[in-house]
């Protein structure tokens, strides 16, 4: 089907690209944050058994995950706040605008820890952001090999995103942020959450209609630029929840 915004561009969607990670209960799923991987098991009970090959007319089974630790996700402030606020009834609408950058983490020397942190700067930011004002932005850390979908991430402090860089989508009115690593704070900051708190402006001020989406993957033949996001979420009643973010071309004519 073709979709047009104006006489000038369109989408085409059979045409898009899905920047979500799969979630299994294999060795291939992503980890963070010191959790085991997901589990999927049959029901059983009073001699009944959820599996087909162990006779049973269903495939009937328990899932166990961590919505944050096992993959693609989308989180709103309740994230960081005393409340559990939801997702689901924050999150009204599932189509922005959006931009697609890709930036390579700078080596930062780390006093406190003795290493050398992988940090986005906020004037890397600046630079990769051409659109004057978008919904959304689309982060791709380079280099972009495929074992992101499958890396084990905990004790390996990830790169990150500096606090200033708010300040830069704040300018440019971004209300969704999606990023290929787990977490856009540092892997162990104290529990301050710096970027967290700033991009939803906790305490002070609760942007309740922002959401930060981790744990993508942006393949290579998905190019920088612009791109109508659909940010599709499960209807779970918690502060973060399983996400399908599917980026559709936005072509001229």
């Amino acid at each position: 089907m073709i979709l047009f915004f104006d006489n000038y561009t369109f989408i085409d969607t059979k045409k898009s690209f899905d920047i979500s990670i799969p979630l299994s209960n294999d060795d291939l799923n992503p980890l963070a944050w010191y959790v085991e991987k997901p589990i999927f098991e049959p029901v059983r009970a009073e001699g009944f058994v959820g599996l087909v090959t162990e006779g049973s007319s269903t495939n009937f089974r328990n899932i166990s995950f961590n919505p944050h630790g096992h993959g693609t996700h989308t989180e709103c402030l309740g994230h960081i706040t005393e409340e559990i606020h939801s997702i689901n009834k924050n999150l009204q609408e599932s189509f922005f605008t959006s931009e697609v950058i890709s930036i390579i983490p700078e080596k930062r020397w780390n006093d406190q820890e003795q290493v050398w942190d992988e940090v986005i700067s906020k004037d890397q930011i600046e630079k990769a952001i051409t659109s004057e004002k978008v919904e959304a932005i689309v982060l791709r850390t380079l280099p972009n090999e495929i074992e992101k979908k499958h890396r084990n991430y905990s004790s390996t402090n990830p790169p990150y995103l500096d606090v200033s860089c708010v300040e830069v989508l704040n300018d440019k009115q971004v209300k969704h942020f999606l990023i290929d690593l787990p977490s856009v704070d540092r892997e162990n900051d104290e529990g301050k959450l710096l970027f967290h708190h700033a991009f939803w402006q906790v305490p002070q001020n609760p942007q309740f209609d922002k959401t930060i989406t981790e744990f993508i993957y942006v393949a290579d033949e998905v190019k920088d630029g612009r791109y109508l996001l659909n940010l599709q979420t499960a209807p779970f009643e918690n502060d973060a929840t399983p996400s399908r973010p599917v980026l559709y071309p936005i072509f001229e004519r």
